[in-house]
């Protein structure tokens, strides 16, 4: 099965999942990151939106232009159903259907990942940006949350700790994200994204790594002082000289 039909079949699974406030992290976490760094845009872009959930977050939060690009078309279509006053456009982040000089602000969560040329899509992104304007960058941390990493509790020298896996090697594995649910991931280093965007005139003006929600802690299933320390995502905000 390609890459794309493999999002194509399950884009119900990620609709049930994680939309309409049930994921804890995009409830407790993304959306206020969003809503407060989105405010004052006028136009904004969301790349690889799913259904739309943030994009109608940033209309709640006072953006007029709301688009909405996603290459899937059950989210497309699950997105129009949803309303929410979002302009749906099926697109890939390589090569974004827009003038240059857009949008006032342009959001990425949890899509780079999944991207296989990097540098052309932050190119575009530099590129549908005004002068001035604002990316913000949402991703699973790079450092923390590499493949291998993970809680391991070491019974023979009585030690719980993170562990952290190859952090250092750009890798593409297919990753079993819930039963039968198999999706593309690509880890590269921070560096990789910081470099890219600092190429195309996107400087990084504030980062965040927030602790996971208190929800999320309580059920981690893991002890609570371990799973408090280690930020699974990371928050970058870059403006367009």
């Amino acid at each position: 099965m390609s890459e794309a039909e493999l999002w194509d079949v399950n884009a119900q699974w990620w609709q049930d999942k994680f939309t309409d406030g049930v994921d804890i992290e995009y409830r407790d976490q993304i959306e206020p990151l969003v809503a407060e760094h989105v405010a004052g845009a006028k136009s904004r872009l969301d790349i690889g939106a799913g259904e739309g959930q943030l994009s109608r977050v940033a209309v709640r939060a006072g953006v007029r232009t709301a688009v909405a690009l996603e290459p899937v078309v059950e989210q497309v279509r699950a997105g129009i159903k949803r309303e929410g006053g979002v302009t749906f456009v099926r697109g890939m982040a390589t090569d974004l259907p827009f003038a240059s000089e857009t949008f006032d602000a342009v959001l990425a969560c949890l899509v780079f990942e999944h991207i296989d040329r990097t540098a052309q899509a932050i190119a575009e992104v530099a590129r549908v940006l005004r002068p001035g304007a604002r990316f913000l960058f949402l991703m699973n941390h790079p450092l923390l949350q590499t493949p291998g990493s993970g809680f391991v509790d070491d019974t023979i020298l009585d030690e719980q700790y993170w562990r952290v896996g190859p952090y250092l090697v750009e890798d593409k594995t297919y990753e079993e994200v819930d039963r039968g649910v198999f999706l593309p991931f690509v880890h590269r280093p921070l560096s990789t994204y910081v470099n890219a965007m600092a190429d195309v005139g996107l400087y990084v003006t504030r980062m965040i790594e927030p602790a996971p929600p208190d929800e999320f802690i309580a059920n981690a299933g893991e002890p609570q002082n371990v799973a408090a320390q280690i930020p699974r995502l990371l928050f970058l905000r870059a403006e367009k000289l």
